[in-house]
């Protein structure tokens, strides 16, 4: 799991703790309150017996890819996110490790008078903050090979993509989380594919010479979404279709190439085909007349109390960031 979060002195107006470069020392000098507070924080999350992989400066704003997308105007000098990245965990302890993180991040940083905060995006001049969720397919049975799928991993992915913009109203789940998916700014566009390496794909192949280490990186999940019902979603239209034996018929979109930045031509010849959910609304569509997730992953009763629950809370939401 990769938690992305942002320091803040206030709220209102939204004040920035600390602006630095990406992935640099300046984030947390020596001394520093950003270095106490990340340190307590690392302390804290191995004494719960949760792996700590990383924790470093991250790159909001900024990463604006200039090269398809020229005319974006983007404060590129300027950084102020941070970034968790924890061990791999089967599903369920994986979600509680990831809230159990989030509420080590929030309690540690309300001590010093600052807040961190998870939302999608605080400034439309820059890239957002994610929960990106790294998910390996694995099978004793199906080993996996350092040039090709397998075929558990490419069911599994092929099952995901096309229920993608229904699982976005579970990933994505309030109406500030689609200001954050837009083309050429990190978030994983607004196309409906994957590829290795490839940032601007909702769904990243990673380390994919690697039979070990391979996995699939979500990058539609943002810090707003459950991480059990997000999970739950994912890992059960993959599991359906292993099941099914569905097949891939996305191609690879190797980065840096981006859908959004090819013709529509060149799209076709990979399959993509499909927008994703561009809006809270239209995600909630679709996963309301999405049979799989209704009837099978779900169920009904969940899925329309979720979605009850959902439309009340995310209108608070939209009241919140449009004070903000």
């Amino acid at each position: 799991m990769e938690l992305e979060f942002v320091l803040l002195k206030s709220t209102k107006p939204v004040e920035l703790a600390n602006v630095h470069q990406w992935s640099s020392t300046n984030a947390f000098l020596a001394g520093s309150v950003e270095a106490t507070i990340l340190k307590e924080i690392a302390d804290a999350i191995h004494k719960s017996g949760i792996e700590l992989q990383m924790y470093h400066a991250e790159a909001a704003p900024g990463q604006v890819n200039s090269l398809w997308f020229p005319s974006y105007k983007s404060r590129i000098d300027t950084h102020f996110q941070y970034e968790v990245v924890t061990g791999p965990l089967a599903p369920l302890e994986s979600a509680d490790a990831l809230i159990h993180t989030r509420e080590i991040i929030v309690n540690v940083v309300a001590k010093y008078g600052l807040r961190a905060t998870f939302a999608p995006r605080i400034f439309m001049d820059s890239p957002g903050s994610s929960t990106h969720m790294h998910i390996s397919i694995h099978s004793k049975d199906n080993l996996k090979t350092a040039d090709q799928l397998s075929p558990l991993e490419s069911s599994f992915l092929a099952s995901v993509l096309s229920h993608l913009p229904a699982l976005t109203a579970l990933t994505l789940p309030i109406p500030a989380s689609y200001k954050r998916m837009w083309d050429g700014v990190c978030s994983g566009g607004t196309y409906v594919n994957w590829g290795t390496e490839n940032r601007e794909a909702p769904i990243r192949l990673s380390n994919a010479t690697s039979p070990s280490s391979r996995n699939f990186e979500m990058r539609f999940v943002d810090g707003t979404s459950n991480p059990y019902l997000a999970l739950a979603g994912i890992l059960g239209v993959g599991f359906a279709g292993i099941q099914d034996n569905a097949q891939l018929t996305i191609e690879d979109c190797r980065g840096p190439m981006t859908a959004a930045g090819m013709t529509e031509e060149a799209r076709r010849e990979l399959g993509i085909t499909q927008r994703m959910s561009l809006t809270w609304e239209e995600s909630r569509q679709r996963l309301s007349e999405n049979q799989l997730l209704r009837e099978t992953v779900l169920g009904p009763e969940l899925m329309d109390k979720y979605l009850s629950v959902n439309k009340v809370r995310s209108t608070g939401h939209q009241i919140l960031f449009s004070i903000f």
